[in-house]
């Protein structure tokens, strides 16, 4: 997969540059990518709807 590929390198590079602090700004944006996907089409939306 193309995105399991994306994410191995964004690690490496992380890495390999001591670009640890760039961690919790990545898994946010990917919470917040998942959580729209699930928005879309889901009985949820309502719910996180309230949230914000």
């Amino acid at each position: 997969m193309a995105r399991m590929e994306i994410l191995k390198e964004l690690w490496a590079f992380m890495k390999v540059r001591k670009r640890y602090w760039l961690t919790p700004i990545v898994l946010i944006l990917l919470l917040f990518g998942i959580l729209l996907v699930f928005t879309e089409t889901s009985a949820v939306a309502p719910f996180v709807y309230t949230l914000f």
